[in-house]
Parts: structure tokens; sequence; C-alpha cells
């Protein structure tokens, strides 16, 4: 039986197969087996398509979209796979910022859903399958994959890429990735290929001789990133943190024109400069609205909340507002310690089955000092913060991707 209508057709992928997204640990399945066989039955795209790796902890999905925007620029038909979705699960795969349409993704799942029934790939081993197929079908002239989560045992790690990035490690998904950052390296370098080169965004002590060792096994060229340089670059996506993921990218570029891609200084200029437009990025240090300005970004690990909270106290206001909510398989007290304790929060459990109850929320911020109320949404949080406003006052919407996500789809803005 073939779907005919769209809403079916994700209904089934959200429902027959595990969803990280949803369900967190229990829905990741390790192992290429599943979706090596599923590509299989499609003829294998993924060999027949240029690619481009990318794995971190933090900005892997502004890179590949940076990376994607500066290859547009160029006049290339650009392939990008990021996720988690923000409104649509169509945004995950994009040629040149347009999302796969819905038929597009109902001709796919009835193409496969034989072999859906009878390997039981996840749902996130599909999507990566749909990527490629989808691209190789329009024959993109590079496709740009971030990885899901880790590395080694991601379900895009069966592709031979051109050149493969590391934006950086810090502490996320410790339950499964490991809770040292040696290990969480370890998981990550994973996408190094033998004689692919990678460039290596941001490091450690901890984490550099990881990098070089599985290098040195995969006779790997590997670039590190020089830290702080200041870019002449100007780039439309504001947060502080773009520096140094502009650095990760403009050494990318480097490595990929030595690769006999042509790219000049004048392109990656207007690709950063171009990013929204181009590829239609959201949910990174967004202004979503002035008077009183409101920001909402996907920040939610140590690091990325870290300098999300350095950026927002220096955003000039007279009073913060702080829409907050997170999942509940993170390490909330690690996080809740980060944050500014001289503003209004209003705590809200993202919509989906991962998001941390409200009410628990709120109780455990207390520990730290952090003032506010619970609510039942995170519209109906974010409708209280803006009555509670005044026009020289700032709003922070985030905590977790969801969170951004519903911020997004409330039609508040």
């Amino acid at each position: 039986m073939n779907f005919t209508g769209f809403n079916e057709c994700i209904t089934f992928l959200y429902a027959q197969l595990p969803m990280f997204q949803n369900q967190g640990k229990k829905a990741y399945k390790p192992g290429l087996d599943r979706v090596i066989q599923l590509c299989e039955t499609l003829n294998n795209p993924h060999k027949k398509i240029k690619t481009i790796h990318l794995a971190g902890t933090n900005g892997k999905g502004s890179c590949s979209h940076m990376l994607a925007s500066i290859l547009q620029e160029q006049g290339l038909k650009v392939g990008l796979y990021t996720s988690p979705h923000l409104v649509h699960f169509n945004e995950r795969i994009k040629i040149n910022g347009q999302a796969i349409s819905e038929a597009k993704i109902l001709e796919f799942v009835n193409k496969i859903r034989p072999s859906i029934e009878q390997i039981k790939p996840s749902f996130f081993e599909i999507t990566a399958a749909m990527a490629f197929y989808y691209f190789e079908q329009e024959k993109v002239d590079v496709a740009i994959i971030e990885t899901g989560l880790g590395g080694r045992l991601d379900s895009t790690n069966i592709i031979t890429p051109i050149l493969s990035i590391i934006t950086n490690i810090s502490y996320d998904h410790t339950d499964i990735l490991g809770n040292t950052l040696t290990k969480i390296a370890i998981e990550k370098a994973g996408i190094i290929k033998p004689g692919i080169p990678v460039c290596i965004g941001e490091y450690t002590s901890e984490t550099k001789p990881v990098f070089i060792k599985k290098a040195a096994e995969r006779n790997a060229e590997i670039t590190f990133c020089k830290p702080n340089i200041h870019h002449k670059f100007e780039c439309d996506l504001k947060g502080s943190y773009q520096q140094k993921n502009i650095n990760t990218v403009t050494t990318a570029v480097k490595i990929l024109t030595e690769k006999s891609f042509k790219i000049s200084s004048d392109t990656i200029k207007k690709g950063l400069s171009n990013v929204i437009k181009n590829t239609g990025l959201q949910g990174r240090w967004q202004i979503l609205q002035n008077k009183p300005k409101v920001i909402c970004d996907t920040a939610h690990n140590e690091s990325g909340v870290n300098f999300t909270m350095n950026q927002l106290l220096t955003t000039p206001h007279e009073n913060l507002h702080i829409v907050w909510g997170m999942v509940s398989d993170k390490d909330s007290s690690k996080i809740l310690q980060l944050l500014p304790k001289n503003a209004i929060y209003y705590f809200c459990k993202p919509n989906v089955p991962r998001g941390k109850n409200a009410e628990s929320l709120y109780t455990e911020a207390k520990n730290y000092s952090l003032q506010g109320n619970k609510h039942s949404s995170v519209k109906h949080a974010i409708e209280q913060a803006l009555l509670n406003s005044k026009p020289k006052d700032v709003i922070y919407i985030g905590g977790s991707t969801f969170i951004v996500a519903d911020a997004l789809s409330s039609k508040l803005f």
C-alpha cells in the first residue's frame, strides 16, 4: 500500500522508527549495517556524489550553512543535509536553499517502504538515505553532510568525502558518546577517512592528540585552524561565537581551493554575508523582533550556552527576560549555573516527549537563584514575557533546539 498523503507518510516515518529528536538515547541505533543495506537497495547514491562531511559538538550546523552559501555564490549546485529540523521535516534536505518537496519525500518513502519494513532502520538512517538519493537524482555538484550525533557510528559515516571537518569538541550526549573530551573526540574522529584531508576547527590539549593519532593511522592530511584570527569577513549570522565558525570555514575553503575548487575571497565574502538568504538557516542568534528585542538561539550545551549568555549580557537592555526549557536527558545543573541571576525566567517544556517538565526545571532553577514562573507551553511563556516587557527590555528564548522550534512555530513573530 502506497501513501497518498504527505501527513500519513511523515507520521509513518515518525511512528514506525525510533527518532532521536523525540526519544533520545533509546532511539540511537549504533552501527552502519542498516544504512548500508538501505543504500544498497538504492544503488549506493552516496558513492556517486561529491561530499564534504562535518562533525563536532557545536557549530557544525552554522559551518555547514556558511560553506553551502559560499559554494552557492561560486555558482555550484549545493546539497545540504542537516538536523534536527526546526519547523518542517523538509528543512533537513536542501539544494541551494530550497527544501526537498513533500512530493519527493512521498515518492522516496513509497519506493523504499518494503526495504524499511525488512531492514527496520532508524528514522535518521532513512533520512540520511533520502538525502543521498535526492542529491544524486538532482545531480548536485557537491553535498555538505552534517553528522547527526558523534561520527564513527553516525549513519552519514558511509560516505567518502573530499574533505572532513570537525568543528570542536565539548560535552554533549555524554550518555552515548562518553563523559570525557578524549572519548567524545574519538567518536567524532571516526569521520576521518583514509587519504582524505581533515580540517579541525577548535581543539584542546586533550583532543588534539586524538586527531593527530587518527589522521596518522588513516594517512589523512590534517590542518588545525589557527585560533583567534581576526577576519575581514562580515557574516549575517550575528552570534559572537560565529567568529570561530568563520575561522573553521575559511580554513576549510583554503583546503578546497587546493583541491581544484576555484573560490575567490570575493566569493567567500558574499557567501558569508548571505548565509540566511542563500540557505534559510534559522535559530542562530536570530532576532525575531525589536522593541522589545527578542532573540532566539539553539545553544543547548555548556560551551554553547556559556557563549550566548556572555553575548546576551553585553546586549544593551533595561530588564532581561529569559524563556527557558530543556530536554530531560541533559545534565541541567551544569547549564543552569551558567545562566544570569538578574533575569526574569519563564520556564516551559518543549513540545517533544524528551522535554523536561517545566515544574521540575522551575524547582531545580531555584537552587541556582533563578527567579521566575513556570508555564504550560512555550507559546504561553513567550506571551507572558512579551506582556511583561518594556520597549528597552530584551527577551531571550532558548535552552534547547526544540524551544526555538516551538517559538518559530508559535506565529507570535
